[in-house]
């Protein structure tokens, strides 16, 4: 069985790396990995974003179908794809690898996948670079790099715009380096497909203010029918890529949405409750609960303290 992490630390240990700062974001260089990093890994799967730029390195490293190429390349996971590689310790650049969680607490990356395709599973297509092209995304891993060596009150703030304009540079390159007929044709493979389609529709309708009945779009049974396949396979295909269940996933994304809303906006419990379409505030503070421990107005509360 292929062995899956859910957190930084766990993922950090795996590959023989000091454990991270932060629980939901990390950056290091790869030159510093070197020295102690597993350097041929096993296929495996991680629950996190990531973005590299590799300078320069032997060997290889593969997610997905997708292997990186050879010089300066742009690469990236996405959560469950299946990862592995064996590399030279020759490696020179820097990687970013964030949690659901950093995305929750911030303002810009909630609706991530819609702004930044090259993050979905199914279309997560490296690119190389030239040596122009590297030089403000390298600048921009180093400003996020010395702002976690040295983190201060507001660091969550500047990593969160710091990421941004990584991102943003990256989807320039992207959209000008990677045709828009390869992405469409990116890893046919059916199920991962579904997976990707799953977690759109998940993206878009709990987003969504139209009303479309009281908790309707926190059953799974409601994307099978978007879909247009049975629950019971929907629910199969999800937990044998992610090892979770399709329900799940659902409350997982309702959790966040639910964080985000409770440290982002001045929105009531009662607010957020109908606005993730749950039918009575009673039953979405249960559920916040039931998952955090905490009611929301405590879980708010504590993070103004």
């Amino acid at each position: 069985m292929i062995s899956q992490y859910s957190t930084l630390q766990d993922y950090c240990k795996a590959i023989n790396i000091p454990p991270p700062k932060r629980d939901d974001f990390d950056i290091r260089s790869f030159q510093e990995n070197m020295p102690s990093v597993v350097h041929k890994m096993p296929p495996f799967k991680h629950e996190f974003y990531a973005i590299a730029l590799k300078l320069e390195g032997s060997g290889k490293a593969i997610s997905g179908h997708h292997e990186s190429l050879e010089g300066s390349t742009v690469f990236f996971n996405s959560p469950f794809q299946i990862i592995s590689w064996d590399i030279a310790p020759d490696w020179e650049g820097y990687y970013i690898i964030f949690t659901k969680d950093f995305i929750a607490k911030s303002k810009h990356l909630l609706h991530l996948l819609d702004e930044f395709s090259f993050l979905k599973i199914d279309k997560a297509i490296p690119f190389a670079v030239d040596a122009k092209e590297a030089l403000p995304i390298l600048s921009v891993f180093q400003n996020i790099y010395e702002e976690l060596q040295n983190e201060k009150a507001d660091s969550l703030l500047m990593l969160e715009a710091q990421v941004l304009l990584l991102l943003n540079y990256v989807k320039r390159y992207f959209n000008l380096k990677v045709d828009s007929n390869e992405a469409s044709k990116a890893i046919r493979k059916t199920d991962v497909k579904l997976l990707s389609r799953f977690q759109t529709l998940i993206e878009t309708q709990l987003r969504s203010d139209a009303p479309l009945g009281k908790g309707k779009t926190h059953s799974p049974s409601y994307y099978a029918n978007q879909l247009g396949i049975h629950p019971n396979h929907l629910n199969t295909i999800v937990k044998s890529i992610t090892q979770h269940t399709a329900k799940q996933h659902v409350h997982e994304h309702l959790l966040r949405l639910a964080k985000s809303r409770l440290l982002q906006t001045d929105m009531s419990v009662k607010e957020i409750a109908y606005s993730l379409h749950f039918d009575s505030p009673n039953n979405f503070s249960s559920f916040f609960k039931k998952y955090t421990g905490k009611t929301p107005n405590s879980f708010r509360k504590e993070a103004i303290l």
